[in-house]
């Protein structure tokens, strides 16, 4: 959810952790602040808003080497200046950013602060003011934080500064991410190796309950126990460059036109020199021994892995569930005798599906992670890893990861497929290049889309999509895209179910968003249409070419029919992009949302 940027080293703190918080705004925030210790004090500057307002709040004639930023999306008290992070301890001699959620905060203030004023309604501040306790009662810092760590059930992700010590910063992480970035002369901390990577590609990864002492020279990585570490850094495998907009007004549409060139990325990087498709032979291998797969994912990744189920289930004729992250952690199904889980997050930091991995690790089964971000947690956690080869996706809707994600599901089920000996009936390497042929034309399509958008959205408070078979997956998906960004109450349905209550939400003119690319079910979606238009309804039907009509909406290119996913939704981001900006919302940042949801 929200961001944590460190700095330590010779050069002025405030620009290094201003332009990294920029890096990390995509996160999605409420509010944002940093601290800096000049050897005289630390000061403090924080703001509600946007990085901006910080930037203007920021007291330039103050210069120092160390600090500490941080992004916050609310969880514990209203979005607010005084909620802003960073928070100090009681006297001002401990300052810490904090993400993550302190389970047992009200506890902990029973148990220990009943008689320290609070100055804020966070359950971070919990935790500065019990690090200062621990010190008052005699304790050196670095014990008094171990103490402190060994309270707190929960997720976090801390930086701390003490005053009195202006050459250290304190650093701790359990289930939210949190790297360490190697510099010479300097030292760095991130929750995204994205906000650093204006100053080093080299990070140490924190695994959970360790701590890390992090001086201009040095990073010393701890156990709770005080236990001394030694790990290598890596190299963050991501181009600054893509992180820029270049030419276009949002991040969102410059991520969807980015589409095709993925999907050709991924048939590059999925082929062998023989041009035939190839994925790690473990993997296939693991895939083969299970009896059942679970998908596990949320939101976008989740709809991703519905299609998936499909794609998997089609050519490699293995069992597949398809679960939400979150319902999975605490209502567990039955199991099949020998389960494989595989996990889709676009930024593989995705706290709900990590929760799921852990206690599936502990089962002994076997895991695979499908991410945008190499070296994230659920990669490093997981077995294997196969990656989306997306490039940096930063608007909060994601557009890019998801036809990534299925289109490397296809290539795992195309690729599995052949190894039991199955047969596939087309060619999946030439399929997939008719695919991004076919979003290209689509992508060149925005004038309609904006007319659609237009015409259906410009006033209306809601809007329904309905498909059948694979397009009910896709109008889930496109529903989310509206929903999140445009702030239309928006769902998908199945088809099938509309006359089982569904239908009475129909009113005159209502805009009921058609999806029709399946043969199979062409005629009962189309059936499903006049039902709703008996009832009033504004339809706009986006078929197939070859199973459109005379009175259809807009007609996308010929692919087949398990890979339309991948340009069916394409309209339907744009329709979402262009009903958010003529709703004058802001397109990259959706309110209440964030990029990355790193708590449970």
């Amino acid at each position: 959810m929200c961001g944590i940027v460190g700095y330590i080293g010779n050069q002025d703190a405030k620009e290094i952790l201003l332009r990294g918080l920029e890096k990390l705004e995509y996160r999605g925030y409420d509010s944002a602040g940093i601290a800096v210790n000049n050897g005289e004090g630390v000061h403090v500057f924080k703001e509600k808003g946007r990085i901006a307002d910080l930037r203007n709040s920021v007291d330039n004639s103050v210069k120092a080497n160390i600090g500490i930023g941080h992004t916050r999306w609310a969880t514990h008290g209203v979005p607010s200046k005084k909620n802003a992070h960073p928070h100090q301890s009681a006297s001002g001699r401990f300052t810490i950013v904090h993400n993550g959620v302190i389970e047992n905060y009200e506890e902990l203030k029973q148990q220990y602060l009943q008689d320290v004023p609070l100055q804020s309604d966070t359950d971070t501040e919990v935790v500065v003011q019990l690090i200062e306790l621990f010190v008052n009662e005699g304790m050196e810092v670095e014990e008094a934080i171990r103490k402190t760590l060994k309270q707190i059930k929960g997720s976090y992700a801390i930086a701390v500064l003490d005053e009195q010590n202006a050459d250290t910063i304190f650093v701790a992480k359990n289930k939210s991410p949190l790297l360490v970035g190697i510099g010479e002369s300097f030292n760095v901390v991130a929750s995204d190796a994205m906000a650093m990577l204006q100053v080093t590609n080299q990070f140490k990864e924190l695994m959970d309950q360790e701590m890390v002492i992090v001086t201009k020279d040095r990073a010393v990585i701890k156990n709770l126990d005080g236990e001394v570490i030694e790990r290598a850094p890596f190299t963050a495998e991501l181009d600054a460059s893509d992180i820029e907009k270049g030419t276009y007004p949002h991040y969102m549409l410059k991520e969807i036109d980015e589409q095709p060139l993925v999907i050709r990325k991924l048939i590059q990087a999925y082929q062998n020199e023989n041009g035939e498709l190839e994925i790690d032979p473990k993997i296939v291998e693991a895939l083969n021994q299970s009896d059942r797969l679970y998908i596990i994912a949320a939101g976008t990744s989740y709809h991703a892995g519905l299609v998936g189920k499909q794609l998997i289930e089609k050519m490699a004729k293995i069992p597949v569930e398809v679960h939400v992250a979150s319902e999975f952690s605490y209502n567990m199904p039955l199991l099949s005798e020998k389960p494989m889980f595989i996990f889709i997050s676009q930024s593989g930091e995705t706290a709900d599906s990590r929760a799921v991995l852990v206690e599936t690790k502990k089962l002994g089964y076997p895991a695979l992670t499908i991410t945008n971000v190499p070296g994230s947690t659920l990669s490093r956690e997981a077995d294997y890893t196969l990656l989306l080869h997306a490039g940096p996706e930063i608007a909060v809707a994601s557009t890019k990861a998801y036809t990534a994600q299925i289109a490397v599901l296809a290539i795992l089920a195309n690729v599995t497929a052949k190894a039991r000996n199955i047969a596939v009936d087309f060619d999946l390497v030439k399929e997939l290049g008719i695919a991004a042929n076919a979003m290209e034309i689509l992508c060149d399509a925005k004038d309609e889309m904006e007319r659609i958008a237009r015409e259906y959205l410009a006033t209306t408070r809601n809007c329904f999509f309905i498909g059948r078979s694979i397009d009910y997956f896709v109008c889930l998906e496109g529903a989310l895209k509206l929903k999140e960004i445009s702030y239309i109450q928006a769902e998908g349905f199945a088809g099938g179910e509309l006359k089982h209550g569904t239908i009475a939400l129909i009113e005159e003119g209502t805009p009921v968003i058609a999806l029709a690319t399946q043969e199979n079910v062409n005629l009962s979606i189309r059936g499903n249409v006049k039902e709703v238009v008996a009832r009033g309804a504004n339809p706009c039907v986006i078929s197939m070419k070859g199973l459109e009509m005379e009175s259809d909406r807009f007609v996308i290119p010929q692919i087949h029919d398990l890979l339309t996913p991948l340009i069916s939704v394409v309209p339907l981001q744009l329709i979402a992009y262009y009903a958010a900006l003529h709703r004058d919302c802001d397109v990259d940042k959706p309110r209440n949302l964030a990029k990355s949801v790193t708590v449970e």
